[in-house]
């Protein structure tokens, strides 16, 4: 192996290394504040519970108020983890085009990660194994499903975003110079 190869393959190692810091990020955030997170996203757990299951007996003005809801729960969500987020961290918006110019193998390894994520949580849970129900238990498997995957995959989700555009914000400080 010469040089460059050496380098290439450090360089990638390095970048895989970026890549895992959001998700690991994300991770120990997600525990230090169970209590919030779990507790916003059990408001679009029940949501889907109800809708989903016992659907045919929501009226329509209900179910839609009930979506309304949700997204602005969400949106509180998605607020509250920036502000955490972002509460010690210097940042600047400038350096979003930076960190995709140098680090455009870190985003694509996390854009794989998220897509791996979406196939098993989403496709998979949601679609594959629902086809291997029964027709009549579909609908109550959903709305478990939904239950599970809004306080744990879809929470943890919006946290690797704000953590991936912390990564991004974030002011690393000029080497030091000698």
């Amino acid at each position: 192996m010469d040089w460059t190869e050496a380098s290439m393959s450090t360089a990638l190692r390095g970048e895989i290394r970026l890549a895992l810091e959001v998700p690991a990020w994300a991770w120990r955030f997600y525990l230090r504040h169970l209590p919030l997170v779990v507790g916003l996203s059990l408001v679009a757990s029940l949501q889907r519970l109800v809708v989903v299951e016992w659907g045919d007996h929501v009226p329509g003005a209900l179910a839609v108020a009930s979506e309304v809801l949700v997204m602005g729960v969400r949106l509180l969500l998605l607020v509250l983890v920036w502000r955490l987020a972002m509460r010690d961290t210097r940042w600047r918006f400038d350096n979003l085009s930076a960190f995709a110019r140098s680090h455009w193998r870190s985003l694509v390894i996390q854009g794989v990660l998220l897509s791996v994520a979406f196939m098993v949580f989403d496709v998979v849970a949601e679609n594959v194994v629902a086809g291997f129900l029964p027709a009549d238990s579909r609908s109550t498997y959903l709305a478990v499903l939904l239950f599970v995957k809004n306080p744990t995959v879809i929470a943890f989700t919006f946290i690797w975003w704000v953590g991936l555009a912390r990564q991004m914000l974030r002011e690393v400080p000029a080497p030091a110079t000698t």
